[in-house]
């Protein structure tokens, strides 16, 4: 599918197959290859040799740098960044003599989220909104807002404000706290293990 009279950007050698939604504004940058089946949201970036799946979802503002797939049944939600060469996953226990005939497992990384370089999601999963996932770490389990995750597997080891700066919060369940973002001056309240941003 050319770009040509449309409201979005194809370079050249990107390949955009009939039947794919693509948003006002996203470009699809050398390389990519965008199945039919796909949606993408407005004002995406799509960078060099990345691929979108069939059912796969993007919602506006979504940033995949280079070498990202996002496969079957994966949905982004608005203004998330996927990390160069991070690696979604929707089988979790593939083999290759018995497909599963695109029965896969979904994942849902919410809004605002950050998937750093080169860590994997492994599928069934939900990243909390404004969640920070580390360079490297293995998501084996759902991710709570705002949470800060390192590590193999991954763990929590703090929270980040949606500008992305750590925030002085405990990750004990027990306590109840406030505090306010040195850089942004958002308000935050923490119960037990749920941080919610109240301002």
């Amino acid at each position: 599918m050319s770009s040509e009279n449309q409201n979005y950007f194809v370079h050249s050698s990107a390949i955009v197959d009939e039947g794919a939604q693509i948003g006002k504004g996203t470009k699809i940058w050398h390389f990519s290859h965008v199945r039919s089946g796909a949606k993408i949201g407005e004002n995406c970036s799509i960078s060099q040799n990345c691929y979108v799946d069939d059912r796969a979802v993007l919602g506006n503002g979504v940033k995949l740098q280079n070498n990202v797939s996002v496969y079957a049944m994966v949905t982004l939600e608005d203004g998330v960044f996927a990390g160069p060469s991070m690696v979604f996953t929707n089988d979790i226990n593939p083999r290759a003599p018995y497909p599963k005939g695109g029965k896969w497992i979904s994942t849902l990384v919410k809004k605002g989220a950050t998937l750093g370089a080169n860590c994997t999601v492994v599928c069934g999963h939900v990243i909390g909104e404004w969640a920070m996932i580390g360079a490297g770490a293995v998501i084996s389990k759902d991710v709570p807002d705002y949470a800060l995750m390192v590590g193999v597997p991954a763990y929590q080891i703090g929270w980040v404000c949606e500008c992305g700066i750590k925030l002085p919060l405990g990750i004990d369940s027990d306590n109840n706290e406030q505090t306010t973002c040195e850089k942004c001056s958002r308000i935050f309240v923490r119960e037990g293990l749920v941080v919610k941003q109240i301002n």
